[in-house]
This record gives structure tokens, C-alpha cells and sequence, in this order.
């Protein structure tokens, strides 16, 4: 069997869903396959305008929720005829019925639930599902509908469920024991063992696909999205970017994980922990062969994968006397993170941990430094820790390859670049293997030293 995933821009109209509808059809013509979709292109982000107008206490809930309906019934209109569309309008009516009582209860009471917000969130991709599936019944198919909350199993972190893989395997190859033609499953969603809704993170569609293709031990996960796969860098900003043929599930890991958002970083684990091959393509552009994320890289002409880069984040910095040849000062950092809910993306310290820094979110900068302040609050009294900073305006370009490792010289060609265009670095992170190699900059020089460097590497790869 083989898992298919589209996205909400290979969704978005009638006549790109159309196109969906054809490439599916085809894969059917080869064998045995499942189809996880999204929510048509932007419609989660409606329901999140819904959900905040609608908590706020403002009337324009409601026309937003008529635009949410009618986006509906356009795909509805355009895609069915006769009875059947009759009927899957019916169905679909008994959904945004339901929905709108539920923002209505938010309105009046100013106030939602996470439980509540995603049980919102989740209609997006219920009505997809549905309208997808009846389409290719439309079209004389044997297609069914799958709500993937009766099956994936996460814990009560309702925004970033943590999936029992045990418990949503099982319940998951029971049902595919006993269904055998076209499956059209609900990305994004699941539920917990009270059977409430609860969610995979934004772009957790990869991620369902993942699940049920490790679940079904699937031939191949195709994630189908609008670009020609994993490109060698952002090509809205590296003219040159060109797609990579083939690379390792843990190249994939770290370009995903630093910057690059063709794939969701999650879905990656389960895929490599059971040996299935995970092939991007680009649905307005079928024909290409994509990107193949397996156990095998590139040869060892192509020295990096790819350079990428999160273009914005801030560097928390401690330093201080008193913190020579102190042990467990680090672990004091991060369990304060932990504590604080806080991720850190990159760390950076000195041996003797005199000076140590790492980068977190913008957006949990403050929290960081008060939950340091709380930690080390005597050391800070007594001068042994200086005042803890916060560095803004910075990002982190991270260049990567397996094939770093089999090759000298990596680092000292990046730093060369730096130094020729004169770009201070404010901070370094290299594991001892060389297949990552960070380092944060400031953001004004972000795009010209990922064009510099992409120059460097991918313009002459035989030198």
C-alpha cells in the first residue's frame, strides 16, 4: 500500500483539486493506496479568525463563517451532480449547523477551550475529507471516509498531541484489515483516550501520513505539496536553489528542523523507524520526480544537502567569573527551560562554561530570561553571574549533509565566506560529525549569506 498526502494549496479550487482527483485516480491504477488530505488552502487559517472574532465578541464572526461555508459549497457545486450532491450537502450542512452552534457558545461567553478550539480546528479537514471522498464516488470510485480521531491516540496536549503509537497502530491496522479500497483520512487530527479532539501541530497532515503509513507498513509515503521537493535552499531567495534528488532521513530531520518547510519535521521519525521511503512531489508540476528521503544520500560529489535557515530568533546569553569550573551549570539552564516550557534551537558554550548561549523564540525570550533569573538569583547577587542578555534581531543559517563528514575543509569554506563578506557571527553550534554546521548571524545578512554560500558549494561542486 502506499500513502499519499496533499496539502491545502494542492487543494485550494475546484480546479486544483480536480487535478488531486486525477493523480489519485492514477495511483489507484497501480495497487492498493490511502489518501491523507488537509484542509483546503486557508481555510484553517478562517477558523482561527472565526475562533478570535468570535471570542473577542465581534459580529464579524459571522460573515467570515458565511465566506467558510459558501468556500464549501463552491467545491460542492463544481465537483458533484445530481443526487449525490444533494446528499453530500446535506452531510456537509450538519457540519457547519453544528459549527456554528459552537462559535455562537464562544461568542457569548467570550471565552474558548482548547478542547473547544480544536474541536474548530478540526472541521476543516472533516470537510475536505468528505467532499473528496464523494467526489471520487462521483466518479464511480470506491472511496471512504476516515476520521482519523477514532483512531490516532495522543495525550491531553490538545495543541501538539504526543501519539501512542502502540494503541493508534493497533487501531489503525485492525480497520485496514477489513477496508480495502480508497481511504480518505483526516490529517491533522486526533484524539485522546476521553475522546476528545486534540491535534498534531500546524502541518500535522505530514505528520498523520506518517503515522498510518508506519501502521500499515506502507511501500512509500508521497507528500504532495507545490514545489518540486526539498530544494538545495529557499529558492525565493537563491535564484540557483534546485531540487535534491535523493537524501537521508537525517538530512531531512535537520533541514526541516532549521528552516525548511516542505516537510514536517515530526513526520520523519516514524518513517525511518520502520524503513519506508518519503518521496515530495509537486502537485502542479506531477511529472517531476521530487525528492526521495530514504536510508541513502547523495554521492560524494554533493558535499552538503542544502543550506537553510530560521530567519528569526533570539540569543539568550550567560556569562560570568563565578562560573568557571562550576559542573552542573548547564543543567540548571535547561531544566529552567524545561520548567518554563520554553525550546531551545541551538546552544553554544564554551568548555570551561565561563560563557554559554542559545538561541529560543522571540516570542518566549522574556519567559527565558526570568526563569534564569529566578534560577541563578543568588549568583546573580553575589556578581558570579554578570546580567543575563537577550540578543535580538538574529537568525540561524545551518548548513547540512551527510557528506560533511567524509570531508575536510567544510567549516573553514563557510567561515572564509563569512570573512569575505564581512559578516560577524555572533554565535557557532558544529557536532563533531559535520552534518550540521550553525551559525547565528544578524538577520540583515541572512539572505546575502545563504546566496554566498549556496554559490560557494552547489556553482562549482567539483572543486
Amino acid at each position: 500500500m502506499k500513502i499519499l498526502k496533499f496539502g491545502g494549496t494542492s487543494i485550494a479550487t475546484p480546479e486544483r483539486l480536480t487535478a488531486v482527483l486525477n493523480l489519485i485516480n492514477e495511483a489507484e491504477n497501480d495497487g492498493q493506496i490511502a489518501v491523507v488530505v488537509s484542509a483546503f488552502g486557508g481555510v484553517t487559517d478562517q477558523l482561527i479568525r472565526m475562533i478570535e472574532q468570535a471570542g473577542g465578541g465581534e459580529d464579524g464572526y459571522s460573515l467570515e463563517f458565511s465566506a467558510f461555508v459558501n468556500r464549501h459549497e463552491l467545491m460542492i457545486q463544481s465537483l458533484t451532480t445530481g443526487p449525490r450532491q444533494e446528499i453530500l450537502r446535506q452531510s456537509i450542512k450538519r457540519y457547519t449547523s453544528r459549527l456554528s452552534e459552537i462559535l455562537r457558545g464562544v461568542y457569548l461567553v467570550r471565552h474558548v477551550a482548547p478542547k473547544t478550539y480544536n474541536q474548530i480546528l478540526s472541521y476543516g479537514e472533516r470537510l475536505s475529507a468528505r467532499i473528496i471522498t464523494a467526489c471520487l464516488q462521483e466518479r464511480g470510485g470506491e472511496a471512504e471516509f476516515i476520521d482519523a480521531r477514532h483512531f490516532v491516540r495522543t495525550d491531553d496536549n490538545y495543541a501538539a498531541g504526543v501519539v501512542d503509537f502502540e494503541l493508534t497502530t493497533s487501531n489503525i491496522q485492525e480497520y485496514f484489515q477489513q477496508h480495502k479500497c480508497t481511504q480518505i483520512i483526516t490529517g491533522f487530527i486526533a484524539a485522546n483516550t476521553q475522546h476528545e479532539t486534540t491535534t498534531l501541530g500546524r502541518s500535522g497532515s505530514d505528520y498523520t501520513a506518517a503515522i498510518f503509513g508506519r501502521a500499515v507498513a506502507a511501500t512509500e509515503i508521497e507528500i504532495w505539496t507545490d514545489v518540486d521537493g526539498i530544494l538545495t535552499a529557499n529558492p525565493r531567495e537563491v535564484q540557483e536553489a534546485h531540487s535534491i534528488p535523493l537524501m537521508t532521513y537525517e538530512d531531512a530531520m535537520e533541514m526541516s528542523h532549521f528552516g525548511a518547510k516542505v516537510i514536517f519535521p515530526p513526520t520523519i521519525q516514524p518513517a525511518m523507524q520502520a524503513g519506508i521511503p518519503i518521496r515530495i512531489k509537486n502537485t502542479f508540476n506531477p511529472d517531476f520526480p521530487g525528492t526521495l528521503i530514504g536510508k541513502e544520500g547523495q554521492d560524494m560529489k554533493s558535499r552538503i544537502t542544502g543550506i537553510t535557515s530560521m530567519d528569526s530568533i533570539s540569543l539568550i546569553r550567560i556569562q560570568g567569573s563565578g562560573m568557571i569550573g562550576k559542573t552542573g551549570l548547564t543543567g540548571r539552564i535547561f531544566m529552567a527551560m524545561a520548567n518554563s516550557d520554553v525550546g531551545v534551537m541551538l546552544i553554544s558554550l564554551a568548555s570551561s562554561e565561563h560563557s554559554i548561549c542559545f538561541a529560543v523564540d522571540p516570542h518566549s525570550a522574556e519567559t527565558a530570561k526570568a526563569a534564569l533569573e529566578k534560577e541563578f538569583q543568588l549568583e546573580i547577587q553575589v556578581h558570579g553571574i554578570a546580567k543575563i542578555l537577550i540578543e535580538e534581531n538574529l537568525c540561524i543559517v545551518a548548513v547540512v549533509g551527510e557528506n560533511m563528514r567524509h570531508t575536510p575543509g567544510i567549516s573553514g569554506k563557510v567561515f572564509n565566506a563569512l570573512g569575505d563578506l564581512g559578516v560577524n557571527v555572533v554565535a557557532i553550534a558544529q557536532g563533531s560529525s559535520e552534518r550540521n554546521i550553525s551559525i547565528v548571524i544578524s538577520r540583515d545578512d541572512e539572505v546575502r549569506v545563504k546566496r554566498e554560500l549556496h554559490k560557494r558549494f552547489f556553482n562549482d561542486i567539483q572543486d
